[in-house]
């Protein structure tokens, strides 16, 4: 069936004068520098109106918007890339889109389009192109989101909605390889929670544990279940593996509770058609830290939009620390990142039909 949300045209207002000259790539930090265009459609009344592409620039919203109180909101992030021979292509757009509409079902908002979706990143990025960084190492970060705006303090479903679509060129989001906290003083998701969705709260809910552990000389934390807080779940920006004897292990996905990452999927994906062992399923700590003793970790590695590929050089746990052996080229993180690097590019043949051009 076709939708028809991708045929149509989408008025734009463009900006007198580009930003991009004040473009500094070399200093940039990750989710400072902007774009000069925003993708805006409205909900309400049961269906999406007005779309529209307009300068970049502050919303006016109301005291009593919902979403400030209550907080239905959610997100999306992907990346566009250049290839060789300087086209603009897109890693799994689709399944980004399914995702967003797997939030906003978890969070009792509306379904965007799949059609709409597509057509204002289309649109946008189209527009703001001269934006997708050229050098190697860059990229164009692309953040759909939605929030709620009724008028109202109270609680109950929303029928007023606002997706917006904003564009971000990026370097890598970490530099290095980084260490981890494995925390029991926190909780980020239960069974029956928000854990599969990127909704904005799972994420205002990290911040002061990430900021506690960074305290204590770790980059990021590595949450545990919420039941005993023994087995491992996700870190504070991606999915983590480890390599143990050869193997790929990755905490299992089915009691709800962990974001279904796409690049953990890609990696999944990969590391299959390479024949290489891996696993879903529950891991506790304990028994990583065994692993750590007998000397079998070959590496371990976080995967995430952002993040791509990022090696893992420690984890702590009961104020121990434990140092994580770095894999070298042929290691299998390297192996990933170098291929996952060079599909989103869309530089490399893929057969899992994961990357498209602009259209």
């Amino acid at each position: 069936m076709t939708d028809l949300h991708s045929n149509i045209t989408i008025p734009t207002t463009k900006v007198k004068e580009s930003n991009l000259s004040q473009l500094d790539l070399a200093n940039i930090k990750f989710g400072h520098a902007f774009t000069d265009h925003m993708f805006v459609v409205d909900y309400d009344n049961g269906e999406w109106i007005n779309p529209q592409i307009l300068p970049f620039g502050p919303i006016q919203m109301h005291p009593a918007t919902s979403s400030i109180h209550y907080g239905q909101s959610i997100f999306e992030g992907m990346k566009a890339h250049r290839n060789k021979e300087g086209e603009i292509v897109f890693f799994r757009m689709d399944d980004h889109a399914a995702r967003f509409c797997y939030s906003a079902k978890r969070m009792a908002m509306p379904e965007i389009p799949k059609g709409l979706f597509r057509k204002g990143i289309m649109e946008l990025v189209k527009l703001d192109q001269a934006w997708v960084p050229k050098e190697e190492g860059y990229s164009l970060y692309i953040r759909p989101y939605m929030f709620a705006t009724d008028e109202f303090i109270g609680i109950r479903r929303s029928v007023h909605y606002k997706f917006m679509v904003i564009l971000s060129p990026v370097a890598s989001y970490y530099s290095g390889a980084v260490e981890v906290y494995a925390s029991t003083k926190y909780t980020r998701a239960a069974p029956g929670g928000t854990g599969m969705a990127k909704a904005a709260g799972n994420y205002a809910a990290s911040i002061l544990p990430a900021e506690e552990i960074k305290d204590n000389g770790y980059d990021q934390i590595l949450w545990l279940d919420g039941r005993n807080h023994t087995n491992l779940q996700e870190i504070g920006t991606m999915n983590v593996f480890a390599v143990i004897n050869g193997e790929v292990h990755t905490p299992s996905l089915f009691e709800g509770t962990i974001l279904p990452g796409i690049t953990r999927d890609s990696a999944i994906q990969l590391l299959k058609s390479w024949n290489i062992p891996v696993h879903e399923r529950e891991i506790s700590i304990h028994e990583l830290i065994e692993a750590h003793q007998k000397g079998i970790i070959d590496e371990m590695f976080g995967s995430g939009t952002a993040a791509t590929i990022s090696p893992i050089k420690g984890f702590g746990y009961d104020d121990h620390h434990f140092k994580v052996t770095l894999g070298d080229d042929s290691s299998i993180s390297a192996r990933l990142k170098k291929a996952l690097q060079e599909i989103k590019q869309g530089n490399a043949t893929e057969s899992f039909g994961w990357v498209e051009d602009m259209a």
